[in-house]
């Protein structure tokens, strides 16, 4: 019975999983800006990603990969958040601004 509940979970977080990357997919497709397109494949993929690692973890069982994988998914939440933050700190430094949006006084050169 406990067997059967963790593999209905861990297909929930998996099927779960593959539907927000594919909504990131779509979304960074079909946005207009460049900063649209950061929020919705950071969100989406991050989400989507630990869904399917976690999905992943319960399928393995208490075992080696399971640790792997929680690696890798400490690594992912380490990082994406910071590899987003720096683009869109590059993006807005070259002068790329939002759409509708203009620079404080104070932040111009």
């Amino acid at each position: 019975m406990m067997a059967q509940a963790l593999d209905i979970l861990s297909w929930a977080m998996l099927l779960a999983g593959a539907t927000f990357v594919f909504i990131g997919g779509v979304g960074v497709l079909r946005m207009p800006d460049l900063y649209t397109r950061m929020h919705a494949a950071s969100l989406t993929d991050t989400l989507g990603t630990l869904l399917l690692l976690g999905g992943l973890m319960l399928q393995s069982g208490l075992s080696l990969a399971t640790f792997k994988l929680l690696a890798v998914a400490v690594f992912l939440l380490l990082t994406a958040p910071t590899a987003t933050y720096a683009l869109a700190n590059a993006a807005l430094l070259a002068g790329r601004l939002p759409k509708g949006t203009t620079l404080p006084e104070d932040f111009k050169q």
